[in-house]
């Protein structure tokens, strides 16, 4: 049952606020033009779409509490007390506005300005897309005093709009379950779901959210029944608690976030930021509560804010006096993270995606309330002020002496020919596109998958030890590091400077696979760690054009006689033990636990790891950059308690041996 919302204004939503656009065909035809794909991530969308709606209602002032369930059967219930779907005739379509919501394509409140003056969702599709996605899907709302229900399947009605009940409360409750036909798995991640509740709840202050997995029960610590997992959201402080919670591993040179709200030509601002002892820049974006991962307008008027007013506080202060060279805007943003969040009443996005905000007003509008914003701390906190300065002088000098050394590694490059490095033993093939190259732990697994590689399209670039942890050191001294100076060369890629922007530039990448091989050991899950953590940090864009790939070799062989199998885990071990074991002859069975690649030979390396027809490849993509860079910051960083923490939780999906 939905809980009570008791705002005067709800009756002034009805049937006519619902505006049709065009209808629904082409959803189950092409669902990926819609909800972007058909696989987790698409699954997982179907959810953001929903309680979009109900955010929408939040956002109006209507809606406090959201809920959210997970079924046994992975059909999913959101349910909130906004003022509830209007269920009256719509004029137009002489049918019931939920029935239009729920079937018609760009049907919905949003498009009537006094309705919602912002709102979110997928340009207005949302839970008719879901509606069309979902062999089941039910809609029950309360309002009016009356329990409003209507049933579909396939986006088509299966019930009319009836009346099931009476009701003192308002709200809707949507429950669905995807379409078997559309997504290739529909079990919903559990974690998947917390990370974007919480990061609404930090987005939203004072709004509850609960998500509820009836899929798994907990005990107590008595280990009684308590019931199923569930999860609650609430944050008071909103943004501020927000870049505390992604600050959390890293060590903080000033006291607290610095927090802006303004509000200009009903536009609302809200930024927290702060500095901390890292050496990168952790900006997220937000627009009515959309993930603008491309940024927009509304970063690049924060940008200009902080630039401008530390720049100019800092040579009235002359704290650059000393500088022989010029601080650009980059070296304002090292090692701060930073929330920016705008409501905007009809937001221009670029894309389908919604990745990056297009207003041209809103970067102005930005600029001035971050701006005053950050005069007014200036003139009040001079010592943390000269403090964030010095960080921005060490992050210039630093850059100073990283740009050097870049100029120095590429110059030698152009000098020598083509700059490869010694190590690399490279593919025959030119084609980036067919052309795959294997960072390989150890010159011994190196000198192994030399031999037993196509030379016509892989590449092997074997590299010594443990790279630089690059999560603690500055960016000058990734270029003094052999491995990670192998990588770049290898790799045909460069970290240029563009209008104070540091960027890759990917143009003469040679590889369109890039296969990060190690040991199936502690040591070696350490080394893919820092590995990606310095893709992350540094090559970013190969992670988000799907070039990053981790090998998967074998754990064990099991063999009997001349018949053995291959297995990746404990269960198919297991099972290669039964089927193999099973025969005429009483002999033990045989099993070899590979803890090095150099312990396999050429061929055994080529049939289970490097051959494409055979292999198991797992493409690295960033499913959600919070909780990556959170992870990452915290895996490298300095602080252990946190670590520990996340080691011990997810010890249990762990496959290697101490």
């Amino acid at each position: 049952m939905a809980t009570e919302n008791k705002n005067p204004n709800a009756s002034n939503y009805g049937a006519g606020n619902i505006t049709a656009l065009e209808g629904l065909e082409a959803v189950r035809l092409r669902p990926g033009m819609y909800i972007g794909s058909t696989d987790k991530k698409g699954l997982h969308h179907l959810v953001w779409e929903v309680i979009d709606n109900s955010i929408d209602e939040h956002l109006a002032g209507y809606c406090s509490h959201i809920d959210t369930i997970v079924h046994k059967d992975n059909s999913v219930t959101v349910k909130d007390n906004g003022r509830g779907i209007p269920t009256g005739m719509h004029e137009k379509l002489q049918k019931s506005a939920l029935e239009v919501v729920m079937t018609v394509l760009h049907a919905g409140g949003k498009f009537d300005k006094d309705t919602y003056k912002v709102s979110g969702g997928l340009h207005g599709v949302g839970v008719s897309c879901v509606n069309a996605l979902s062999e089941h899907l039910r809609a029950e709302v309360h309002r009016e005093g009356k329990v409003f229900e209507q049933t579909y399947s396939e986006g088509i009605p299966t019930s009319e709009v009836k009346v099931i009940g009476e009701s003192t409360s308002n709200g809707t409750q949507i429950t669905f379950r995807p379409d078997s036909t559309i997504f290739d798995e529909r079990e919903y991640n559990f974690a998947t779901l917390a990370t974007r509740m919480r990061e609404l709840s930090y987005l939203n202050a004072g709004l509850h959210l609960t998500l509820t997995d009836e899929r798994e029960t907990v005990t107590d610590d008595e280990g009684k029944d308590a019931g199923f997992r569930t999860e609650t959201f609430l944050s008071e402080g909103g943004l501020k608690e927000f870049v505390l919670f992604l600050d959390e591993s890293r060590e903080a040179i000033i006291p607290e976030p610095i927090h802006v709200i303004g509000k200009e030509d009903n536009v609302e601002v809200e930024v927290a930021m702060q500095y901390n002892n890292s050496f990168t820049e952790n900006i997220h974006s937000y627009v009515n509560n959309i993930n603008t991962r491309e940024g927009g307008t509304h970063v690049s008027g924060f940008r200009r804010a902080v630039a401008r007013e530390f720049g100019k506080y800092a040579e009235d202060e002359g704290l650059f006096s000393k500088l022989k060279f010029k601080v650009n805007t980059d070296d304002f943003r090292e090692g701060m993270t930073a929330v920016v969040s705008v409501k905007v009443p009809e937001p221009q996005f670029k894309g389908q995606t919604k990745g990056e905000l297009g207003n041209s007003e809103v970067t102005g509008i930005v600029s001035r309330a971050v701006g005053a914003a950050l005069k007014t701390f200036l003139e009040e906190n001079p010592q943390m002020s000269r403090r964030i300065i010095e960080k921005v002088v060490l992050a210039a000098t630093a850059r100073h002496a990283a740009r050097k050394a870049r100029e120095t590694v590429q110059r030698k490059n152009v000098l020598t020919g083509a700059g490869l490095p010694g190590k690399l033993s490279d593919c025959s093939s030119k084609d980036p596109v067919e052309s795959e190259i294997f960072l390989v732990e150890g010159d011994s697994a190196g000198g192994t998958a030399k031999q037993g590689r196509d030379r016509e399209f892989q590449a092997i670039l074997p590299l010594r030890g443990k790279i630089l942890n690059v999560e603690k050191a500055m960016e000058y001294r990734i270029y003094d590091n052999e491995e990670i100076k192998n990588m770049f060369t290898a790799l045909g890629v460069s970290i240029e400077e563009k209008e104070g922007e540091r960027i890759l530039n990917t143009e003469k990448l040679r590889y369109h696979k890039v296969v990060i091989m190690c040991d199936a050991d502690i040591d070696g899950s350490h080394i893919v760690t820092l590995i990606l953590t310095f893709f992350f940090r540094y090559m970013r864009p190969l992670i988000e054009q799907g070039y990053i790939f981790i090998a998967a070799p074998p754990l064990y062989r099991v063999a009997k006689g001349n018949k053995f199998q291959y297995a990746w885990d404990e269960a198919e071990r297991q099972e290669a033990m039964a089927r193999i074991g099973n025969g005429p002859d009483d002999t033990g069975v045989k099993i070899q636990r590979y803890k090095g690649l150099g312990e396999m030979n050429a061929e055994q390396l080529w049939d289970t790891t490097m051959d494409p027809t055979t292999r198991i490849l797992r493409q690295v993509n960033i499913g959600d950059a919070i909780e990556a860079d959170r992870i990452f910051s915290m895996l490298m960083g300095d602080e252990v308690p946190p670590r520990r923490a996340f080691i011990e939780a997810n010890a249990k999906y762990a496959n290697v041996d101490a």
